[in-house]
């Protein structure tokens, strides 16, 4: 059987700092690390990590929640996430939620059973969480992302949503819409539309403008077209709309086609995350672009730092705007009222 001196000689490295690539690899030379990894691997070796958790009370293992993987935001986040995780010896741990409060819980109480060393996780409503208020009773490192307004307790890395939406409704502002519409999935399920929303409202009233009623939809991603429809209709029927997210915006668009609508010609719509799908598709989508590479990375190096004891503060992290095709000056351009700067 392979053991870890038969490494470490391949290697061209001590026993113990062999070891130690295996135990603590931050304090590994990177390219010490690989020629040990490339060395156990070429030997089979196998190390004993249940051996070394008895020994330093450490899983090597981080939590991620997450409320699906299904919508490409969290799943280019995942990816950053792992890659940073991996390069520090840890593995990842990832449940989804479906932005069900009570299985939010559930997935906690199964990831501190587990004895994960940290937790990054995006929670439906960070103010009304039972999740959070469980897990502000435990000594575990935690970073919540997307959730700006959790509590004081919590380290957060996001972006500012309602400046976000705030500038995308003034996009549409500038270009001469009056009429302008948010649509969102179920509101109570995500602080994050919630607070677009208040982005929306901010830059209507700037506007002197009316800000609507969301239309809201019973799928976060999905547009229902008899809840749509009623907005589409007589003398005040809406030029464009904004969306809570890019899957919503996409199929919002898919919708208006099928009703025998034009994209732009007819009604402009902007989304909100920037996924990559957005610029394969004809037109090609209108959007706040959120970083989702740039989320993950610094989600998992501040619980990184937590774990390690580093004094460690939230992150707010810039957005973009990308013109996409996907909005155009309205039919029918009103005269706009002042104060569009």
């Amino acid at each position: 059987m392979t053991d870890i001196l038969s490494v470490a000689r391949l290697a061209g490295v001590s026993r113990a700092t062999a070891a130690r690539a295996f135990s603590d690899p931050e304090k590994v030379r990177a390219s010490t690390r690989e020629k040990i990894y490339a060395a156990s691997e070429q030997l089979g070796f196998r190390p004993n990590y249940v051996a070394r958790q008895l020994r330093t009370q450490s899983t090597r293992i981080i939590g991620v929640m997450l409320p699906t993987l299904s919508n490409p935001v969290f799943s280019e986040q995942l990816q950053a996430m792992e890659n940073v995780a991996r390069a520090a010896g840890y593995a990842l741990m990832v449940a989804t939620t479906d932005y069900d409060p009570e299985r939010e819980t559930a997935v906690l109480e199964n990831l501190l059973r587990q004895r994960v060393d940290g937790v990054a996780l995006t929670v439906a409503d960070a103010e009304h969480s039972p999740c959070l208020q469980l897990l502000a009773q435990e000594a575990l490192p935690a970073v919540l992302v997307h959730n700006p307004s959790a509590s004081a307790h919590f380290i957060t890395v996001s972006v500012d949503n309602q400046k976000a939406m705030y500038k995308a409704t003034r996009h549409l502002q500038k270009l001469g819409h009056r009429r302008i519409g948010m649509v969102a999935g179920p509101f109570q399920q995500s602080d994050r539309a919630q607070l677009r929303y208040q982005g929306y409202c901010q830059a209507m009233q700037k506007a002197k403008l009316d800000a609507l009623p969301l239309i809201e939809m019973a799928h976060h991603t999905r547009v229902d077209s008899e809840r749509l429809q009623p907005w589409l209709q007589g003398d005040a029927a809406l030029t464009a709309l904004v969306c809570s997210n890019d899957l919503l915006a996409l199929s919002a668009i898919g919708t208006l086609q099928r009703l025998g609508y034009k994209v732009p010609k007819h009604i402009s719509v902007i989304g909100f995350d920037g996924i990559a799908l957005g610029e394969m598709v004809s037109p090609a989508l209108c959007t706040i672009v959120q970083p989702q590479r740039e989320l993950g990375i610094a989600a998992m190096e501040s619980l990184m730092g937590l774990i390690a004891g580093i004094d460690i503060t939230s992150r707010r992290l810039d957005f973009s705007l990308r013109k996409g095709e996907s909005v155009a000056r309205p039919p029918l351009i009103d005269k706009l009222p002042g104060n569009l700067s």
